[in-house]
């Protein structure tokens, strides 16, 4: 048996639905290469930007699998870390500086 890639399981959902990737690509004009990179989650494959969530969009209405949850999933991969504070920061700055301690009384 090989070996399942993809994430969600969508290239199993895909093709238990009787739906090839060539298909979607002649009806969304999205190239097989772009979406094998949706189904693998290798996003940084994808152009960037609006297009990528436009792509998401259409590769999930073509398997007829929820967009939200495709998209949350995009979006908490590609999400950058949040940076650690240095210690003893209170994270009282704005963007001229630390923020007067007198601000906001």
């Amino acid at each position: 048996m090989k070996q399942e890639t993809g994430i969600l399981g969508l290239p199993t959902i895909r093709r238990n639905r009787g739906i090839t990737l060539k298909q979607i690509s002649d009806t969304t004009k999205i190239s097989v290469r772009l979406l094998e990179a949706i189904e693998n989650g290798e996003f940084r494959k994808l152009p960037g930007g609006i297009y990528n969530t436009n792509y998401i969009r259409q590769y999930a209405r073509a398997i007829h699998y929820d967009e939200a949850a495709l998209l949350d999933y995009y979006h908490c991969q590609t999400r950058p870390a949040a940076q650690p504070r240095p210690e003893g920061s209170t994270g009282k700055w704005s963007l001229f500086g630390p923020a007067s301690p007198l601000a906001g009384s």
